[in-house]
């Protein structure tokens, strides 16, 4: 009997409307009057992360952009710590807001490349957690950004994800180094590009099987991304 309702419960968290994988996003509650300002200074300089990107991000047969991870020498991956730490240092609300955002997704993605490159060789970016119940390296507050202690998660549910609430496109700029997320580009976003790159990347997405599959028998698969975030494609999957 015991057996029988042990199966049963993970049955249901297997096959939830909530995946267990999400479970852990924290509440958007980072934002505040600081962090909703804009400025017209000139945005910060991204070559770093452009020529690495350049470098070492290879497309594969399928579209996906994947980064030649054992071929980046100690020299480049000291100057993608180096960039990472410049932008750290930096005030977000002195730039335009398309400046903003191409800043917050440019730290995200080179601060996610970071950790593999930290833990490579690795499987899978999953595979870097401290215990059996941690969901993964999301969650670690390993940013220092203008005085904020700030994860990954915290940068994409408490930051972007607020601040573009009307702007469900943002979440193909960002990559969590696993194949099933919408892919890296081989250059850095800046305010000029980032609106054109959003929407290059949303159409590169949904007209991959990665995004939008029909089977054989017809049947229609979504990416989890549009489970994940209904209520940001409009709160309802009819």
């Amino acid at each position: 009997m015991a057996r029988v309702i042990l199966t049963a419960v993970w049955l249901a968290l297997m096959t939830g409307c909530a995946s267990v994988e999400r479970l852990a996003i924290p509440p958007a509650d980072l934002i505040d009057d600081d962090l909703s300002k804009v400025g017209a200074e000139p945005e910060p300089d991204h070559q770093v992360w452009d020529r690495f990107l350049k470098t070492y991000l290879v497309v594969d047969s399928q579209g996906v952009g994947r980064v030649a991870y054992a071929d980046v020498t100690p020299g480049d991956k000291s100057d993608l710590e180096s960039y990472i730490a410049s932008l750290s240092d930096m005030d977000a609300t002195q730039w335009s807001r398309d400046a903003q955002l191409a800043y917050w997704s440019n730290l995200y993605n080179a601060t996610t490349v970071l950790v593999i490159l930290d833990h490579y060789p690795v499987d899978s970016i999953r595979s870097i957690k401290d215990g059996v119940f941690d969901l993964g390296p999301w969650e670690e507050k390993r940013l220092l950004v203008d005085g904020r202690s700030l994860s990954l998660h915290d940068i994409e549910h408490g930051i972007v994800r607020p601040l573009w609430s009307d702007t469900p496109e943002v979440h193909y700029l960002l990559n969590c180094a696993a194949v099933g997320c919408p892919t890296l580009v081989d250059y850095a976003y800046t305010a000029d590009n980032i609106r054109t790159a959003q929407d290059t990347n949303a159409r590169s997405f949904i007209n991959s099987s990665r995004g939008v599959n029909v089977t054989d028998g017809g049947r229609l698969e979504l990416s989890k991304i549009y489970l994940w975030y209904l209520n940001d494609y409009g709160g309802s999957l009819g």
